[in-house]
């Protein structure tokens, strides 16, 4: 437990896997506490029950670390979305940070504060403005005393680069994520080049979240990598993507696919998808390994089974789980009984029960606009 009491920076530096938690906007839109469109994080405040769970259900899955449900939760966004009209951004901030603590004293979890990308950078691109928009969360957050901050889901490393310079000035360990592409953000910045403007303004980890899937944001992230060491740079290194098969979105994301973000479920990854991903994103140096959208319980736990050994045990959820299918020993049906292994389930190629669906789709403009 003494390793459970370091902080993130601390766990990082000694080698230590760090599991981050899963998505939120879109599993409390599947159970009825977001809309979809808006994504604002209203529920902190309309339905605290609903998010308190599902912290609970990552942290007993393996996480450590419970990030605030705070996705979206710029003044300029809730206002824009309409859907917000009697709750502040500081009363979202404040509901999150108290239930992310008190999830997160649970079992030892570290608490990340989260901003996001805001409506007013493509507005307006005004710097002081949208400094100003990160700093009054940042105030919100230091109230609290959380652990450290997180800037995620930015599509343009400009704005990210200001997010880090603004959450600097507190002196918290701040961690930088963008949701881009193999082939470098919105304004075509690459990915070793993005991550080279968000060490030098000060963050101390840096990676990808959200908008692809596991595999291509593994491959984005080893070209950050390699950009932070052709600059003589040091920085750890974070994943958080998308729960979902995105073989097709490209630049775009999976926001640019039809089924988005309605009809998911069928390009929903199996755990045994997990596995593979943990043990990639672990062999490609990074050791911050959680996931966004797309992204439940079950999937956390199989990142932490996968990395068992590495972290020297398992979490609570898998008293639930025989490791590779081991539980379906006792299974009345022979056939069943044959599954109870691992190479079964690393073989396994699962079959979409849909016969007139296409393999893939065409996204809608590839995602590009012309901000």
């Amino acid at each position: 437990m003494e390793s459970k009491k370091k902080g993130i920076l601390e766990r990082l530096d000694a080698g230590e896997v760090v599991v981050g938690d899963g998505g939120y906007v879109m599993q409390l839109e599947r159970r009825g506490y977001v809309k979809a469109g808006h994504w604002t994080p209203e529920a902190a405040v309309e339905h605290p029950e609903a998010v308190r769970q599902l912290h609970r259900e990552f942290l007993r899955a393996g996480a450590d670390v419970m990030q605030t449900f705070t996705f979206y939760c710029s003044e300029d966004k809730l206002e824009l979305s309409g859907n917000v009209k009697t709750i502040s951004g500081a009363q979202i901030n404040d509901a999150a940070c108290n239930m992310a603590r008190e999830v997160a004293d649970e079992g030892g979890a570290l608490v990340a504060g989260g901003v996001s990308q805001t409506p007013c950078y493509v507005q307006s691109h005004n710097e002081t403005e949208v400094k100003a928009i990160f700093k009054k969360q940042m105030d919100d957050f230091l109230k609290k005393d959380i652990d450290f901050l997180v800037v995620e889901y930015f599509e343009y490393v400009e704005e990210a680069v200001w997010a880090v310079e603004v959450l600097k000035t507190s002196g918290k360990t701040v961690a930088a994520t963008l949701c881009i592409a193999p082939q470098g953000d919105r304004h075509r910045v690459p990915p070793g080049e993005c991550a080279v403007r968000l060490v030098k303004a000060g963050a101390d980890i840096v990676g990808i979240n959200c908008q692809l899937d596991p595999m291509t944001c593994v491959r984005t992230v080893k070209l950050m990598k390699e950009g932070l060491e052709k600059a003589g740079l040091k920085a750890h290194l974070m994943i958080q993507p998308l729960g979902f098969h995105t073989p097709e979105c490209n630049l775009g994301g999976y926001v640019s696919l039809p089924e988005y973000p309605f009809a998911l479920e069928t390009r929903a990854m199996t755990r045994w998808d997990i596995h593979k991903y943990a043990r990639e994103a672990y062999n490609a140096g990074i050791r911050y390994i959680g996931g966004c959208c797309g992204f439940e319980p079950y999937h956390i736990r199989a990142i932490a089974e996968e990395l068992a050994a590495e972290r020297g045990f398992l979490p609570p959820a898998s008293e639930k789980h025989g490791l590779w299918g081991a539980a379906l020993e006792m299974h009345t049906k022979p056939w069943v009984r044959a599954r109870a292994r691992r190479e079964y389930w690393e073989n396994l190629l699962p079959a979409s029960g849909r016969p007139k669906c296409p393999s893939m789709a065409t996204p809608a403009n590839d995602g590009l606009t012309e901000n």
